[in-house]
Parts: C-alpha cells; sequence; structure tokens
C-alpha cells in the first residue's frame, strides 16, 4: 500500500505486504486508513488500520498498524469506515455484510444475507446514514449503516462490480457486465458494458450511458455531483459530465423537492 502525495506525485511511504492489498479506504478526517489483503499462500486474509501522521513533510509514517485483523468465516472484499470512523462495514466473498470495531476488530453486527453473491463494491452516502453495495448476484443494495438492513434492491442482468450514490440527485449508478473471458467473443451490447442509473427511493431504472468495451470494474461520482468516472477492463478511464439537463430533470414530478 502506498501514500502519496497528490499536489506533486511524489511517494510518502510504502507498505509491504505477504499479498496484494485489495482494497483501501480513508476515515471521514483523513486521520485513519485501512487495507484488506488477499487471503493466499497460505496466508489470512487481513484488515490493517494505519494512522496517519500530518506533521511535516508527512514522510514519517508508521510501520505497524493500530489495529489488524482476520474476519471469521468468509473473506473480506470490501470495506470502508463509518462515520465518525469508529467503525469499519465490511462486504465478504459469501454475500455477507459486516460492521467491526476499528480498534478492536471485534465484530458488532452482520447481514449474513445481504447478498447472495460476493460482494465487489461498498460506497456510504454523503451523510453516511446508508451505504450500497454491488455483487456478482447481478443487484447492488442500499444498507442502513447502524443495523445492515437492506432498504433498497436494485435487480440487473449482469453480475455488478461496483456502485455509488449520486449526491443532489436521488440516483444509485452501477456497473459491471459479463465476465472478461468472455468478452472476445462477445459484442458490447449483450455484455451490458454500460453504466445504469437507477432511482434509489423508487428502484427503477432511468437511464443507461455506454462507451466502454468491456467490464466496467469501478464507478466514482465527483463529491459536488457534477460528474462521475468510470473504469473499465477495456483499460479505458471515462469522465462523464452531467450536462444542464440533468439537474434540471424532475423524473418524478412532485416527488421531488423544489429549487
Amino acid at each position: 500500500m502506498k501514500l502519496w502525495d497528490i499536489k506533486t506525485g511524489e511517494c510518502l511511504k510504502t507498505w509491504e505486504f505477504p499479498t496484494a492489498v485489495k482494497r483501501v479506504a480513508w476515515s471521514d478526517d483523513d486521520n485513519l486508513a485501512l487495507c484488506i489483503t488477499e487471503q493466499r499462500s497460505g496466508y489470512q486474509g487481513a484488515i490493517r488500520v494505519y494512522e496517519i501522521s500530518h506533521e511535516g513533510d508527512c514522510k514519517n509514517q508508521p510501520d505497524e498498524p493500530i489495529t489488524e485483523f482476520s474476519p471469521i468465516g468468509s473473506k473480506a472484499t470490501v470495506a470502508a469506515f463509518a462515520p465518525l470512523g469508529h467503525e469499519i462495514i465490511t462486504g465478504h466473498e459469501s454475500g455477507k455484510v459486516a460492521l467491526f470495531d476499528a480498534k478492536t476488530g471485534e465484530e458488532i453486527e452482520s447481514n449474513e444475507r445481504a447478498h447472495s453473491g460476493a460482494v465487489t463494491d461498498l460506497q456510504l452516502s454523503p451523510d453516511g446514514t446508508y451505504f450500497v453495495t454491488s455483487s456478482k448476484d447481478k443487484t447492488a443494495r442500499i444498507h442502513d449503516t447502524k443495523n445492515l438492513a437492506v432498504i433498497k434492491t436494485f435487480t440487473t442482468e449482469t453480475p455488478l462490480n461496483s456502485a455509488c450514490i449520486t449526491p443532489l440527485k436521488p440516483y444509485v449508478i452501477v456497473g459491471g457486465g459479463q465476465d472478461a473471458r468472455s468478452v472476445t467473443t462477445t459484442s458490447t451490447r449483450s455484455g451490458k458494458f454500460e453504466t445504469r442509473f437507477w432511482h434509489r427511493v423508487f428502484e427503477e431504472e432511468v437511464g443507461r450511458v455506454r462507451g466502454h468495451f468491456g467490464p466496467i470494474n469501478t464507478i466514482a461520482v465527483h463529491p459536488e455531483g457534477k460528474c462521475f468516472a468510470s473504469g473499465g477492463e477495456d483499460g479505458y478511464v471515462r469522465v462523464h459530465w452531467f450536462d444542464d439537463s440533468y439537474f434540471r430533470s424532475r423524473p418524478y414530478g412532485d416527488l421531488e423537492p423544489a429549487d
């Protein structure tokens, strides 16, 4: 895992692990960072939490984590800090979603049936009260951050690799597509290589954006809701800026608050 200065491009710190790093995440105050390492070659998958120093040139970072734990049962595939940074939300290979104490590594809450397939992404809402997950079971779901209950479900025809929540407008954006091994024999249309917009309250699809020629692996939305970026198996990152009609649209009329 590497820490970078985004202004200069300088690498400030490198942490070495015996297996691949599958996910990194920051706490809201930027004082903590976590990573998930792969379960492989006799090593257990682990979640490590580091306290990040902001003093001086930020090159003097701790070598050891303040917390390190391996979730029992299904390995964790994704994770994020809950609001305030006291808990960590995890998604697992079994489809489970869980909540862990960030200091002790103790499991506080779990939903074993959040998904029926591996969880591939987990992103929080702007206020942190709920979060969205995507899964290989071809669904994305919104969960309550406190009790992990499923609030909304968005069902597609293809495995999903990523999902995010848009600020300003009530949408969830999802992306995925047919397995990369089958891409060479599949057309762009039948492979479902599209980002898809769903109304997060009414669970209805409201639009699609094409452009990738392979499965979409990750989606991120601008913090101010101005645009979103998608990264695909085709090797491209596409940045889509919303035009004025997106912000003026009122797809559900009086159900949305007036400007």
